[in-house]
């Protein structure tokens, strides 16, 4: 019966548009992440371009919970729009804080499997911005939200073998040396791990909000 009294009541559909933009932002925040990971010497304007991104997708959020606090009628939850936005954020939030540990180390070389990395974060971005743009029709779309969900899901496993595999070839080319190496190269592991961690956690989030709208 409230589910029902929800749908006849007015909502505030421009928090899906705020969802939308935001999301897209993470596309670009991957897409410059992507080809910061080329190395040589694009690595400062893609680490500048992230930062842009990043302080982007801070505004909208920003406005986003100004909307809650304003708003009478929400489209779902105001507890899950303001996790849903803040996972969101934390998302190119993990892309920049990779890009500062690049340019404190001063690193401009990259091994395959932080490129590779970085290609699972551009697909995880582009499986957000389908699965944000099907938010305002979840209940048509549920099937296709956790279809998308269990993909970024996979997506993330991938991830970790990734950097499991990663970590370990370091070791091997540094165990005799270069510790320095090792454990700068282990941390841009442990950065590009966690952007990806994030994504998961959207995708879950939304998938909360599915199951408890529809």
């Amino acid at each position: 019966m409230l589910r029902y009294f929800q749908a006849l009541m007015p909502r505030e559909e421009k928090f899906f548009d705020l969802f939308n933009r935001h999301a897209r932002i993470l596309v670009e925040g991957a897409i410059a992440l992507r080809d910061l990971l080329e190395g040589g010497e694009g690595v400062q304007q893609a680490c500048a371009r992230i930062v842009t991104h990043e302080n982007e997708a801070d505004a909208i959020a920003r406005e986003v919970l100004l909307g809650v606090r304003r708003s009478f009628i929400t489209p779902f939850d105001r507890g899950d729009i303001k996790e849903l936005i803040g996972l969101l954020d934390d998302s190119i939030d993990q892309m920049q804080k990779t890009a500062k540990a690049i340019t404190l180390f001063e690193v401009d070389r990259f091994e395959l499997s932080m490129r590779q990395m970085a290609d699972i974060i551009l697909r995880c971005a582009e499986l957000t911005v389908e699965a944000v743009e099907l938010l305002g029709t979840m209940r048509e779309n549920s099937g296709r939200i956790n279809a998308i969900a269990e993909e970024i899901t996979r997506l993330e496993e991938q991830a970790d073998e990734l950097n499991d595999a990663g970590i370990k070839a370091l070791y091997l080319a540094h165990k005799n040396g270069d510790a320095m190496g090792y454990i700068v190269g282990s941390e841009i592991f442990r950065h590009l791990e966690k952007v990806v961690d994030r994504f998961e956690d959207v995708a879950n989030r939304i998938s909360g909000i599915v199951i408890e709208q529809v």
